[in-house]
């Protein structure tokens, strides 16, 4: 396995991991449920697994644009000298793009998805940080409402590696990227929910960490292409 394959790889597998365990509304609902309704071991592995593979999916179909984009672009026979150059920059490029928006998203205190218990029963809301109190405009999270929340989220950093891939029409650069995304993602928020499930969530405090995951993803997507660009990956 090269370099350019093995920092594509691990690049994967850290946004994948980043992206989950910092997020609860990646494993708080479904450990919520699970205790509320007395859901069997079975029950919250499947529907956990399901939501995962729904979640990977979407990230997928994101990213299916990316790959098809630098696929057709690498058609043009003078795209073919400066395909090399082009790619490590365009990935640079965007990793610089979505760490100064993780920032600016940061710094205004954007509102985003934020899940809370009420009883026996979790609801999903949109709010910011700054905010103490549930707000009126909230939906009931059912194991549909949960399945549909994960297929709607997907993982954005994701999509410029593939595109990178695209570029350079390989398609073992674009499984060494969706493999270890979607085993990295699943087993994730098994692990998370399972841990949370039996008692062991207090082992990790990821809600502060959450604010910052667009920041870290687009650190790591720019490193990559700090790699490719000057390092030779």
């Amino acid at each position: 396995m090269n370099t350019t394959i093995w920092a594509l790889t691990l690049s994967a597998i850290s946004i994948s991991f980043i992206h989950t365990a910092s997020g609860p509304d990646h494993y708080l609902p479904f450990i919520v449920l699970s205790k509320s309704k007395q859901w069997s071991r079975t029950k919250t592995i499947l529907l956990t697994i399901t939501c995962g593979f729904g979640h990977v999916l979407s990230s997928l179909v994101l990213g299916a644009v990316g790959v098809f984009l630098g696929w057709q672009l690498n058609k043009f026979s003078w795209f073919q000298n400066i395909r090399g150059n082009i790619s490590g920059w365009a990935l640079l490029i965007f990793g610089v793009a979505y760490l100064i928006y993780g920032l600016i998203q940061t710094i205004k205190n954007k509102p985003h998805k934020h899940f809370d218990v009420m009883g026996e029963d979790i609801y999903v809301y949109e709010h910011n940080h700054s905010e103490v109190v549930m707000p009126q405009n909230r939906i009931k999270v059912t194991p549909f409402v949960l399945f549909m929340i994960f297929v709607m989220g997907p993982s954005e950093p994701l999509t410029p590696l593939l595109f990178y891939s695209g570029l350079n029409r390989s398609v073992y650069e674009i499984v060494a990227l969706v493999i270890p995304f979607t085993l990295t993602t699943v087993a994730t928020m098994l692990g998370m929910v399972l841990l949370g499930r039996y008692g062991y969530s207090s082992l990790f405090k990821t809600e502060k960490l959450e604010r910052y995951m667009s920041i870290v993803s687009g650190a790591v997507v720019t490193i990559c292409g700090i790699g490719m660009v000057f390092l030779g990956w």
